[in-house]
């Protein structure tokens, strides 16, 4: 059953999602990246199920105590720490009764809680299988509960995850680089060496939240603001893979936590505005952009302050920072979507693109083009009259730019500026 189940995950993340749902607590991007996330989850885990010395299983009843097939003591981390601790195989979950259940889905969480060094690839090979062996059971166990989770396993579950995940991340130092998007896409990504016990972390996560047995009023004791803004953190992260998971875990806890939603609205706006005012630094911005289009599409009408705010203060500065083509597409997608919802928001929005216009740089004014053609389709002649003199100013200086596609993309707006001027009364 975990082969079918785990069949469905991305082998390789996307940059952007193309489908969207809307009200803001359903991700067509969680639902794309669940149906086709990577499948070396479980090629892996045949790959590694031949060693029989570490093998998870027992006789049908052989019961909690008579699992221990492969005992070890080995030196590892616990919460950051050095111990020395017994490495045990737990018997399987259809091997012990239903009333055993719960007790030896603790001790697998518990298991689990142990962190190997990745480092060095020679080290605790053993330990390492068995550990993926024992998330991949606890990823089964999750998709295929049928009663609810007790508040002391919520608390093991997070306790684990939070073992897991919460780290500090490692990248390499790119101070004294020129913070340009084309360089960065060069560049190979920096790949977690974690990755192998990370991914089912992260897919153990998913699932738990996604789960009808996840109570949502017990669960956000557990998970909350602490919890959430840790999850943030990790967007940072170098490894593409973990991002694309972050983006599809947040959205879940979005929509099924409806009361921490201000809270990530607000925690994601206090991100944007450290990247775009302080470092100019962030790998995440493009996957939190995309998790925002989806809660954009969601805002009831009329639109609330706040959200409004939020585009003056945060979304139309985006256009500032010098790697805005890593991005561009999900903010534009995200402009636009206000604009829809309210087109009075025109005026405000091409004022702020002209106030960032990249004069400096050809490829970037290009963008800029693109982004006001899909404003104006959105806009009513009342707001565009407002803004007509100096988007024309503007479009009339990329006329006279030497680069071939800033002038004919110019030429083309104003055709279609001309054309707009005269449907307006």
């Amino acid at each position: 059953m975990i082969k079918q189940i785990l069949n469905r995950l991305p082998r390789k993340p996307s940059k952007s999602s193309d489908n969207r749902e809307g009200g803001g607590t359903s991700t067509s991007s969680s639902n794309a990246s669940t149906s086709s996330r990577s499948s070396d989850l479980v090629s892996n885990r045949h790959a590694n199920s031949s060693s029989s010395s570490f093998s998870s299983s027992s006789s049908p009843n052989s019961g909690l105590n008579q699992g221990n097939k492969f005992s070890q003591v080995v030196n590892t981390k616990l919460n950051g720490n050095m111990v020395t601790t017994s490495f045990e195989a737990l018997p399987s979950f259809r091997d012990v009764p239903n009333s055993e259940k719960q007790n030896l889905l603790i001790r697998k969480l518990n298991l689990c809680c142990i962190v190997f060094d990745f480092t060095d690839p020679t080290k605790n090979l053993k330990e390492k299988d068995l550990k993926r062996q024992t998330l991949l059971e606890l990823v089964d166990y999750v998709s295929s509960a049928n009663g609810k989770f007790s508040e002391i396993v919520m608390q093991e579950i997070v306790k684990m995850v939070s073992v897991n995940l919460f780290r500090a991340l490692t990248s390499p130092p790119r101070e004294n680089k020129v913070l340009e998007a084309f360089d960065l896409e060069e560049e190979e990504p920096s790949m977690d060496p974690a990755w192998p016990h990370l991914q089912v972390v992260y897919e153990f996560l998913l699932r738990f939240v996604a789960s009808p047995e996840t109570d949502a009023k017990l669960a956000k004791r557990y998970i909350d603001h602490s919890f959430v803004l840790r999850l943030l953190d990790l967007f940072d992260s170098e490894d593409p893979r973990e991002r694309e998971y972050l983006k599809t875990v947040l959205h879940r806890i979005y929509g099924k936590f409806m009361v921490h939603r201000p809270f990530i609205r607000k925690a994601i706006n206090n991100i944007f505005y450290r990247f775009i005012f302080e470092t100019e630094k962030h790998n995440g911005i493009a996957e939190l952009l995309e998790i925002l289009g989806s809660i954009i599409n969601g805002f009831a009408l009329p639109l609330k302050e706040e959200h409004k705010l939020f585009l003056v203060r945060a979304l139309i500065p985006l256009h500032k920072p010098k790697c805005i083509p890593m991005y561009h597409q999900q903010l534009s997608y995200c402009i636009t979507q206000f604009v829809e919802k309210d087109c009075k928001l025109a005026d405000t929005v091409i004022r702020g693109l002209l106030k960032y216009w990249p004069i400096t740089n050809s490829s970037k004014e290009v963008m800029f083009l693109g982004e006001l053609e899909e404003v104006l389709e959105a806009t009513q002649p009342a707001e565009f009259q407002r803004c007509m003199v100096p988007l024309c100013r503007q479009i009339g200086r990329c006329l006279s730019s030497s680069h071939f596609q800033v002038g004919i993309s110019s030429f083309l707006y104003l055709q279609l500026l001309l054309l707009f001027r005269m449907n307006v009364p």
